[in-house]
C-alpha cells in the first residue's frame, strides 16, 4: 500500500501532542457544593470515571483514520509485461551406429553416448524460453525429426523417439548441416543457431561439411559443434559367438578439425565432451552465450482504499458523541 499525499500524515504529529497534552491539563470549570467533604469522601469512583479517558482516546484514533484517508492510500496492482524475440534453434544430433560406445556415465551407472546425449539435450531444452526450437537428426542422411516449434512436450516426446538404427549406419555431418540450415534459412528470428553433436568423421551424404558451414553463413547462421567422445579407446557393445552381449574397447575417431573449422566458418565454436559433466557443461556454456534480451515494462494499477479508514473514523466519531451525550454527559 501506498500513500498519494504521504506529507498529509505528518498532521498526526501536528493535532494529536497538543489535543493531548491540553486534554490532561485542562481543569473542569462546573462544579458542585457541598455542605461537608465527609458526604463524598469516602465515595469510590464509579466505572465511567474510571474510563473516562476513553473519549480522548476515541477522537485520537478517529484523528488518525481522518488523516490517513486525507493522505489517499492506494493498493497497487504492479504487472510486469516481457517483449522479447526468441533465437531459432536447430539441434542436430548423430544418430550412427558409433554412438552407442558406452564411455558416459550418469549416477554412477555406464550407458551409450546417445542416451547420455538425450538427457543433457533434454535439460537444455526444458531451460529455454520463448525460443522456436527444432530436431535433426542424422547417421548415413539426415532429416527433420521435429520441425521448428515453441511446443517443448512435443520435442521432448520427439527427442526420446530417437534412435540409433533408425536412418541407415554412417556419419553424414554435411547433410545434418544442410538440413539444420533449410529449417533456418526463412525464418524471421534475428539470431539462428545450429547445436550439431557428432561422434564421429564424416563418411557419408553428398554435401562436404565445410561447404554446408558455408552456405549456413551466408544465411547468417551460427553453428556450435560438439565432438562427443572420449580421446582413448572406448567400450563398445558386441555379441560374441554365443550371442552375449561383450565389451570390447574400439577406437573411435572423431574429426575435431574439420569440427573446429565449421565452428570457425559460422563464427561459432567447437566444444570437446568427453565425459557427461563437461557435456552438461558445454549446453550451459551455449545455453548463456543464446540468451535474448527481454525489453521488460513495469506499470501499477491503483486502487483507492481512503474509504477503508474514513468510515472508521466517521464511526467512532459518532460513538464518542454518543458516548458524552449519555454515560460521559457533564452535569452544569
Amino acid at each position: 500500500m501506498v500513500f498519494r499525499d504521504p506529507l498529509i500524515l505528518l498532521l498526526i504529529l501536528i493535532i494529536l501532542p497538543p489535543l493531548i497534552y491540553f486534554h490532561f491539563r485542562r481543569k473542569g470549570t462546573n462544579q458542585v457544593v457541598f455542605p461537608s467533604i465527609e458526604i463524598v469522601k469516602n465515595l469510590k469512583p464509579s466505572f465511567f470515571h474510571r474510563y473516562r479517558h476513553i473519549l480522548i482516546i476515541l477522537r485520537s484514533m478517529a484523528i488518525i483514520l481522518l488523516v490517513i484517508a486525507l493522505a489517499r492510500p492506494q493498493y497497487g496492482n504492479e504487472q510486469t509485461k516481457v517483449s522479447t524475440e526468441g533465437i531459432d534453434i536447430v539441434l542436430a544430433v548423430d544418430v550412427s551406429g558409433s554412438m552407442l560406445a558406452e564411455d558416459f556415465t550418469i549416477g554412477g551407472q555406464r550407458h551409450n553416448r546417445l542416451y547420455v546425449v538425450k538427457r543433457v539435450v533434454e535439460d537444455f531444452i526444458k531451460r529455454r524460453t520463448n525460443d522456436r526450437i527444432g530436431l535433426v537428426v542424422f547417421a548415413g542422411r539426415a532429416y527433420t525429426q521435429c520441425p521448428m516449434t515453441l511446443d517443448y512436450g512435443m520435442l521432448l516426446q520427439l527427442l526420446q523417439k530417437a534412435e540409433i538404427g533408425m536412418v541407415e549406419d554412417g556419419t553424414a555431418i554435411g547433410s545434418g548441416i544442410g538440413s539444420s540450415v533449410d529449417r533456418l534459412k526463412d525464418t524471421k528470428a534475428k539470431s539462428k543457431v545450429v547445436i550439431l553433436l557428432t561422434d564421429g568423421r564424416n563418411n557419408a551424404g553428398e554435401i562436404d561439411p565445410l561447404t554446408a558451414a558455408e552456405i549456413a553463413k551466408t544465411f547468417g547462421i551460427k553453428i556450435y559443434t560438439i565432438g562427443a567422445g572420449t580421446k582413448d579407446l572406448a567400450p563398445f557393445p558386441m555379441m560374441d559367438m554365443f550371442g552375449n552381449k561383450v565389451m570390447k574397447q574400439v577406437k573411435i575417431d572423431i574429426d575435431d578439425d574439420a569440427l573446429t573449422e565449421i565452428a570457425k566458418i559460422t563464427d561459432g565454436k567447437y566444444y570437446r565432451a568427453t565425459d557427461t559433466d563437461s557435456l552438461k557443461e558445454i549446453y550451459n556454456q551455449i545455453d548463456k552465450l543464446e540468451k535474448t534480451e527481454a525489453e521488460v515494462t513495469q506499470y501499477t494499477e491503483y486502487n483507492e482504499v481512503f474509504h477503508y479508514f474514513l468510515l472508521p473514523a466517521f464511526g467512532l466519531l459518532l460513538f464518542e458523541l454518543g458516548l458524552i451525550k449519555t454515560r460521559f454527559r457533564k452535569i452544569p
